[in-house]
């Protein structure tokens, strides 16, 4: 799996109004395993093929020579074409209803505006921190000041991580936007004016790792979107007071062969807040994506959905609780590589919400799995993700866990 971002100008009467960018994943750019999200991925060339900032003119199908999809990997980009299109197009019609003077001007009333709101929302901020652990006990670590600017210092946490869970410091950028986002608590689109008055700080380590252009040396760093980012999260909002941890992961599930590859998200528990109870069974914070159906699943891939519904129970009890995890129980028809990449599965959704497990069903028992694995499964076997609850708020107001 990867994100390809694809970048577009608009111009109008030769004039740079603005930049149309969307962000896509590619489930299957030739990896080491089906899905491309090799749990045991060292370094970036583990992870698929590299591309480096191009045109896309210049992309066609030899780039993809290493994939198990070339085709389909061209076709998501056209569809990343397509869609830029669209939003220049829309962009030129908004230009057209106004001006060039009128858009510009009200890009920065917007910018000025969230800067504005930012620091009404901080005032009275007192200086906090938390910190917390992945499965395999690196340490993410978070200090927020106030000063001449918001400090948000992420000194102290892991060093460069030897497996797949390095965050780009471009992530843990997204992630501070995201929990500012929450603290001002009012529907802004998202714009750089949030950070305006924001200082980030990250040390060379997982969530600032050494990106070469070599990919035989390059950090591997597919986990550290996916499931670092939910660990930077929760550690932001449990810092500044806004909610009890989610469940901390995205339950990254992969299988496939050499004829077909598929890749999903799972949803689990949100986490409980002041007022508020988590919600069960749903995606949280930035793993907003669909679930196959049943029957989609079913159809076109050799699997059979054995469960799937709300973990009862899985959610912390407080004043307000947390949200139930989910159950996906998968039996596999054929011959399959299965790759699993999750967290929480040891270290638990604080205060009270449960882990998650992942199983497999072989010889007539359940083995538990470990959180980052690699699987080969046999017909008529059966792999059953259940996912972490959120944690509940255990007071009537605001303040500590």
């Amino acid at each position: 799996m990867c994100i390809r971002d694809r970048i577009s100008p608009v111009f109008v009467e030769e004039h740079l109004v603005a930049f149309v960018a969307n962000r896509a994943h590619h489930a299957e750019i030739g990896g080491k395993t089906p899905g491309s999200m090799p749990p045991d991925a060292r370094v970036l060339a583990e992870e698929g093929i590299v591309i480096e900032p191009t045109s896309f003119e210049e992309i066609g199908r030899d780039f993809f020579k290493e994939s198990r999809s070339p085709s389909d990997n061209v076709a998501d980009l056209k569809a990343q074409v397509a869609a830029n299109r669209q939003g220049v197009g829309a962009v030129e019609a908004m230009v057209g209803h106004s001006s060039i003077e009128e858009i510009e001007a009200q890009m920065w009333a917007l910018y000025e505006r969230s800067a504005r709101l930012l620091g009404k929302a901080l005032k009275g901020l007192d200086d906090c921190e938390a910190d917390d652990v992945l499965d395999d006990g690196s340490v993410i670590r978070v200090r927020i000041s106030k000063g001449e600017k918001l400090l948000v210092d992420f000194s102290g946490s892991a060093p460069v991580h030897p497996g797949n869970l390095n965050a780009t410091p471009a992530i843990v950028r997204s992630a501070v936007l995201y929990a500012l986002r929450l603290k001002v608590n009012i529907d802004l689109p998202l714009n750089e004016g949030l950070l305006d008055q924001v200082e980030i700080v990250t040390e060379e380590g997982i969530l600032n790792p050494p990106l070469t252009s070599d990919p035989e040396t390059c950090p591997a760093v597919v986990g550290g979107n996916v499931e670092t980012s939910q660990r930077v999260v929760d550690c932001l909002l449990e810092a500044l007071g806004l909610q009890s941890n989610g469940q901390g992961t995205m339950n990254n599930f992969l299988f496939g062969n050499e004829r077909f590859g598929f890749y999903e998200t799972m949803g689990g528990g949100a986490g409980a807040g002041p007022g508020w109870h988590g919600r069960s069974g749903c995606h949280v914070h930035m793993s907003n994506t669909a679930i196959t159906d049943v029957e989609i699943l079913e159809e076109r891939f050799p699997v059979r959905v054995r469960e799937f519904g709300i973990r009862r129970g899985s959610g912390g009890k407080g004043r307000w609780n947390g949200g139930d995890g989910l159950v996906r129980e998968i039996e596999f028809l054929e011959e399959t590589t299965v790759s699993l990449l999750t967290q929480r599965r040891t270290e638990s959704p604080r205060p009270n919400g449960s882990p998650g497990r992942n199983l497999l069903w072989r010889d007539g028992e359940w083995t538990v799995l470990k959180g980052i694995e690699k699987v080969e499964v046999r017909a008529g076997e059966r792999i059953r993700i259940e996912t972490p609850g959120g944690g509940a708020w255990l007071q009537d107001v605001k303040g500590p866990l």
